[in-house]
């Protein structure tokens, strides 16, 4: 299998990315035991052109980030304005989202946020009993547009207050290792 694994962190005032480095270190190093692993850190420029080809050259593409203000930061929501191109990643359909040029390519979310469980997991919380992926609609919508297949998302909560980095990457072993038989 060909994996694309995208860092989509990006400097801001309270992070430095060391978190979501992390994660995308331990997914490279477990993942390239037994496939082909390309990496995209977008913070460190990217050209285009190569991104569509990595895009086309993959069978599955790991989005490690960090949410802001309840969505990806602006660096790779602006990768994706660039790179999801018509004619590449989607064409011109008679139904709405039936034009995606994708097919057969799946996705998965990793997700750092701030946000406590309970916030997700209260009804009467911020979140209102929302799980992660029904907050982060928009990008399996954006995904779903372009054809691509969503595999179970993997998050991490309360990064900044508490960490938990050893829980975490054992987590994300476990999870990359029973989502896709690694």
């Amino acid at each position: 299998m060909n994996i694309l694994i995208l860092n989509g962190h990006e400097s801001y005032r309270d992070g430095d990315g060391q978190f979501n480095r992390t994660l995308m270190d331990k997914m490279t190093g477990i993942l390239s035991e037994k496939h082909e692993v390309r990496i995209s850190v977008l913070q460190n420029g990217y050209d285009v052109r190569e991104e569509q080809h990595k895009y086309v050259w993959a069978d599955l593409v790991i989005y490690q980030t960090p949410v802001y203000w309840f969505s990806v930061p602006g660096l790779l929501k602006t990768y994706m304005d660039q790179v999801f191109a018509y004619g590449v990643f989607f064409e011109g359909s008679n139904t709405y989202g039936q034009g995606g040029l994708m097919t057969g390519k799946s996705y998965m979310l990793s997700t750092t946020w701030n946000a406590s469980e309970e916030a997700f997991s209260d009804p009467d919380g911020f979140f209102e009993g929302r799980s992660v992926d029904e907050v982060l609609a928009h990008l399996h919508r954006t995904h779903r547009y372009i054809a691509m297949q969503s595999l179970p998302s993997f998050t991490c909560l309360n990064v900044l207050k508490e960490p938990k980095m050893n829980e975490t990457v054992e987590r994300l072993e476990h999870h990359l290792r029973s989502t896709l038989n690694v």
